[in-house]
């Protein structure tokens, strides 16, 4: 798809309106986000993506939106396996419920612009080697064998580790060890310092570069078109703070997310080895963006149901559990209870 730089300017322009529309009309004053709000903006969130991916279609064909879409989704589906660490990362630096929404904000922002970085890397790494298609499909089969060990061996993450990054942030800068509001700075006793707030805005976006490692590569697998790749993750990433308080009760029940996704990271690594392989000259089928967007969403739809019913199966064993570990000790009670009537009454 030709783009110009217009109309990457525009593009750019109209993102960064529509980001500074979601912070004047939702987050602008600190609040806590309601599953209502949360619903409202997911929603048009995923209309907008809806109606770039119809835009694509009218003026550049069906080859273009359905990459887009094959690449929004696929982004979507990997940014939910983010909320967990982000969850975790709100533990770790008890951010207040009122001021977790601006803390996202920001981090979202952070990780959008470190992105943007890695797919302009991406793209001319793309351009000069075409054999970084062997390497970047060889990652993604590697990291989908990773997640499925992983999810066997039931492998969890109770708290979040800071990495370097932060590490020397905080080392560097001191640093106050209670929230002010939504400031970043404050001034105490003539010093200048760093509040948690600052702190955790910066541990969002960094912490989204590990994932970038994986959803880079995986898009690119799907399109190598810089600007789709590009929009594809804008689009999936804006919508990342109001989908954290949509299904944030839900992640636990999602068990086998981890298998949905390792399934179509290998899938797609498969497709981009078999792509490498085209390129070079060998007669091996390539795999179409209409049928790698049908396993896509065969895969995620498949994976939902099944961790639900799960889920629910684990929750209704409980009070069962419950129950016959209560009448099991009213049975080993009644003997001892039953020799010591006969006790007394002798």
């Amino acid at each position: 798809m030709d783009v110009s730089l217009t109309l990457w300017a525009l593009t750019i322009l109209g993102l960064c309106a529509l980001v500074a529309a979601d912070f004047f009309i939702g987050g602008r004053k600190p609040h806590e986000v309601s599953l209502k709000e949360a619903g409202i903006w997911t929603a048009v969130w995923v209309a907008l993506a809806g109606l770039f991916g119809l835009g694509l279609l009218l003026f550049g064909g069906g080859q273009p939106a359905g990459e887009f879409f094959a690449g929004f989704i696929t982004e979507k589906s990997l940014s939910v396996d983010n909320l967990f660490v982000f969850v975790l990362i709100m533990a770790k630096f008890a951010v207040p419920p009122v001021y977790q929404q601006r803390v996202l904000m920001v981090g979202v922002l952070i990780a959008l612009v470190l992105r943007a970085v890695f797919i302009g890397a991406g793209a001319a790494i793309i351009a000069n080697f075409s054999w970084i298609f062997y390497l970047f499909g060889a990652f993604l089969i590697w990291t989908a064998w990773k997640l499925i060990q992983e999810a066997r061996a039931g492998e969890e993450e109770e708290e979040f580790e800071e990495n370097r990054f932060l590490k020397l942030v905080e080392k560097r800068f001191p640093s106050t060890d209670r929230y002010h509001g939504t400031k970043l700075f404050v001034v105490e006793n003539g010093k200048r310092l760093m509040t948690p707030m600052l702190i955790v805005m910066l541990a969002i976006g960094t912490t989204d570069v590990l994932f970038a490692l994986d959803s880079i590569p995986a898009i690119f697998g799907l399109t190598q078109d810089p600007y789709i790749v590009f929009t594809a993750n804008a689009f999936a990433l804006m919508g990342l703070r109001q989908l954290y308080f949509l299904i944030g009760g839900l992640l636990k029940k999602l068990v086998h997310l981890s298998y949905g996704l390792s399934v179509i990271l290998g899938f797609i690594g498969v497709k981009l080895v078999l792509h490498a392989l085209h390129e070079n000259g060998v007669g091996v089928p390539e795999i179409s963006i209409p049928v790698s967007l049908g396993v896509i969403c065969a895969v995620l739809v498949v994976t939902t149901i099944t961790s639900l019913r799960a889920s629910r199966k684990q929750a209704e064993a409980v009070p069962q559990a419950g129950a016959e570990a209560e009448a099991l000790k009213a049975a080993t009670a009644a003997p001892e209870g039953g020799k010591a009537g006969d006790a007394a009454r002798v």
